[in-house]
Protein backbone atom coordinates (compact mmCIF):
# COMPACT_ATOMS: atom_id res chain seq x y z
CA UNK A 1 0.00 0.00 0.00
CA UNK A 2 1.36 3.26 -1.03
CA UNK A 3 1.35 5.91 1.43
CA UNK A 4 0.29 8.53 -0.32
CA UNK A 5 -3.15 6.71 -0.93
CA UNK A 6 -4.93 8.46 2.69
CA UNK A 7 -3.64 11.80 1.38
CA UNK A 8 -5.94 15.28 0.39
CA UNK A 9 -5.40 18.27 -1.52
CA UNK A 10 -6.91 21.59 0.15
CA UNK A 11 -7.98 24.15 -1.75
CA UNK A 12 -8.98 27.61 -0.82
CA UNK A 13 -10.65 30.47 -3.28
CA UNK A 14 -10.30 33.87 -2.58
CA UNK A 15 -11.29 37.28 -4.48
CA UNK A 16 -9.58 40.46 -3.29
CA UNK A 17 -9.99 43.84 -4.17
CA UNK A 18 -6.31 44.54 -4.36
CA UNK A 19 -4.51 44.19 -7.79
CA UNK A 20 -2.66 41.39 -8.71
CA UNK A 21 0.59 43.11 -8.14
CA UNK A 22 -0.09 43.40 -4.67
CA UNK A 23 -1.45 40.06 -4.00
CA UNK A 24 1.95 38.85 -5.52
CA UNK A 25 4.30 41.20 -3.66
CA UNK A 26 1.76 40.26 -0.25
CA UNK A 27 3.05 36.55 -0.71
CA UNK A 28 6.77 37.45 -2.15
CA UNK A 29 8.00 40.48 -0.33
CA UNK A 30 9.77 39.47 2.86
CA UNK A 31 8.53 42.89 4.57
CA UNK A 32 5.12 42.33 3.57
CA UNK A 33 4.73 38.89 4.65
CA UNK A 34 4.93 39.03 8.40
CA UNK A 35 1.70 41.98 7.74
CA UNK A 36 -0.47 38.60 7.45
CA UNK A 37 1.20 35.35 8.22
CA UNK A 38 -0.23 33.17 10.66
CA UNK A 39 -4.00 32.25 12.11
CA UNK A 40 -5.74 34.99 14.10
CA UNK A 41 -4.22 36.73 16.60
CA UNK A 42 -0.83 35.73 15.65
CA UNK A 43 2.32 37.59 14.68
CA UNK A 44 5.20 36.97 12.14
CA UNK A 45 8.26 38.34 13.58
CA UNK A 46 10.73 37.17 10.93
CA UNK A 47 10.84 36.59 7.12
CA UNK A 48 13.06 35.86 4.76
CA UNK A 49 13.13 34.91 0.72
CA UNK A 50 15.28 33.89 -2.19
CA UNK A 51 12.68 34.36 -4.46
CA UNK A 52 14.06 31.82 -7.78
CA UNK A 53 13.46 28.45 -8.02
CA UNK A 54 15.61 26.55 -6.13
CA UNK A 55 15.89 29.29 -3.75
CA UNK A 56 14.74 29.20 0.18
CA UNK A 57 12.57 30.95 2.50
CA UNK A 58 11.56 30.97 6.17
CA UNK A 59 8.44 32.29 7.86
CA UNK A 60 8.15 32.50 11.66
CA UNK A 61 4.70 32.97 13.49
CA UNK A 62 4.24 33.20 17.40
CA UNK A 63 0.99 32.02 18.92
CA UNK A 64 -0.53 34.96 20.85
CA UNK A 65 1.05 35.18 25.48
CA UNK A 66 -2.55 34.19 26.33
CA UNK A 67 -1.79 30.69 24.00
CA UNK A 68 1.68 30.34 25.44
CA UNK A 69 3.40 32.38 22.96
CA UNK A 70 5.02 30.09 21.05
CA UNK A 71 7.72 30.53 17.73
CA UNK A 72 7.01 28.47 15.18
CA UNK A 73 9.05 27.87 11.92
CA UNK A 74 7.72 27.27 8.14
CA UNK A 75 10.49 26.60 5.34
CA UNK A 76 10.41 25.44 2.31
CA UNK A 77 12.08 25.72 -1.58
CA UNK A 78 10.30 27.62 -4.96
CA UNK A 79 9.90 25.23 -7.39
CA UNK A 80 8.13 27.45 -9.85
CA UNK A 81 7.75 31.19 -10.45
CA UNK A 82 5.46 32.94 -12.88
CA UNK A 83 5.54 36.39 -11.84
CA UNK A 84 1.80 37.48 -10.87
CA UNK A 85 0.63 33.93 -11.77
CA UNK A 86 2.03 31.33 -10.34
CA UNK A 87 3.74 30.46 -7.14
CA UNK A 88 4.59 26.63 -6.07
CA UNK A 89 7.05 25.40 -3.19
CA UNK A 90 7.17 23.19 -0.61
CA UNK A 91 6.62 23.87 2.77
CA UNK A 92 7.97 22.02 5.78
CA UNK A 93 8.67 22.55 9.61
CA UNK A 94 11.68 23.86 10.34
CA UNK A 95 13.78 25.40 13.24
CA UNK A 96 15.05 28.77 13.27
CA UNK A 97 18.15 28.06 11.02
CA UNK A 98 15.48 27.11 8.45
CA UNK A 99 16.76 23.41 9.04
CA UNK A 100 13.03 20.99 8.35
CA UNK A 101 12.20 19.05 11.11
CA UNK A 102 9.96 16.59 11.68
CA UNK A 103 6.61 17.38 13.12
CA UNK A 104 6.57 14.39 15.52
CA UNK A 105 9.55 15.74 17.49
CA UNK A 106 7.98 19.28 17.92
CA UNK A 107 4.52 17.51 19.16
CA UNK A 108 2.58 17.33 16.15
CA UNK A 109 -0.23 14.70 15.93
CA UNK A 110 0.88 12.20 13.16
CA UNK A 111 -1.51 13.56 10.92
CA UNK A 112 0.41 16.56 10.19
CA UNK A 113 2.69 15.53 7.23
CA UNK A 114 6.57 16.20 7.40
CA UNK A 115 5.94 18.03 3.69
CA UNK A 116 3.35 19.89 2.08
CA UNK A 117 3.56 21.02 -1.49
CA UNK A 118 1.90 24.27 -2.57
CA UNK A 119 0.90 25.59 -5.20
CA UNK A 120 -0.48 29.54 -6.24
CA UNK A 121 -2.86 31.14 -8.31
CA UNK A 122 -3.04 34.18 -9.03
CA UNK A 123 -5.73 35.63 -11.64
CA UNK A 124 -5.77 39.58 -12.68
CA UNK A 125 -10.00 39.96 -12.50
CA UNK A 126 -9.99 43.81 -13.92
CA UNK A 127 -11.04 46.06 -11.89
CA UNK A 128 -8.29 45.56 -9.25
CA UNK A 129 -9.47 42.65 -8.41
CA UNK A 130 -7.22 39.25 -7.67
CA UNK A 131 -8.50 35.85 -7.74
CA UNK A 132 -6.17 33.84 -5.49
CA UNK A 133 -6.30 29.92 -4.69
CA UNK A 134 -4.12 27.72 -3.31
CA UNK A 135 -3.62 24.00 -3.22
CA UNK A 136 -2.31 22.46 -0.53
CA UNK A 137 -0.98 18.63 -1.49
CA UNK A 138 0.03 16.23 1.44
CA UNK A 139 -2.44 16.59 4.24
CA UNK A 140 -4.12 13.30 5.84
CA UNK A 141 -7.84 13.42 6.08
CA UNK A 142 -8.10 14.81 9.97
CA UNK A 143 -7.93 17.85 12.13
CA UNK A 144 -4.29 19.03 11.16
CA UNK A 145 -6.07 19.31 7.87
CA UNK A 146 -9.05 21.14 9.03
CA UNK A 147 -6.90 23.21 11.28
CA UNK A 148 -5.01 23.90 8.06
CA UNK A 149 -7.36 25.40 6.42
CA UNK A 150 -8.90 27.64 9.16
CA UNK A 151 -5.39 29.18 9.83
CA UNK A 152 -5.13 29.80 6.05
CA UNK A 153 -8.31 31.54 5.71
CA UNK A 154 -7.67 33.31 8.82
CA UNK A 155 -4.29 34.57 7.73
CA UNK A 156 -6.02 35.42 4.15
CA UNK A 157 -8.31 37.38 6.12
CA UNK A 158 -5.19 39.84 7.24
CA UNK A 159 -3.78 39.54 3.57
CA UNK A 160 -6.91 41.19 2.69
CA UNK A 161 -7.41 44.16 5.44
CA UNK A 162 -3.13 44.66 5.81
CA UNK A 163 -2.42 44.39 2.32
CA UNK A 164 -5.22 45.92 1.13
CA UNK A 165 -4.28 49.25 3.35
CA UNK A 166 -1.06 49.71 1.72
CA UNK A 167 -2.76 50.32 -1.54
CA UNK A 168 -5.40 53.09 -0.29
Amino acid sequence: MSQNTNKQELVITRVFDIPVEWVWKGWTDPKLVPLWWGPAHYTSPRSEIDLRVGGKYLFCMQAPQEQGGQIFYNTGVYTKIVTNERLEFTQSLSDADGNPIDPADVGMPSDFPKEVKFVIEFKALGDARTELTITERGWSPGQMSKYAVMGMNQSLDKFAVSIGQLIV
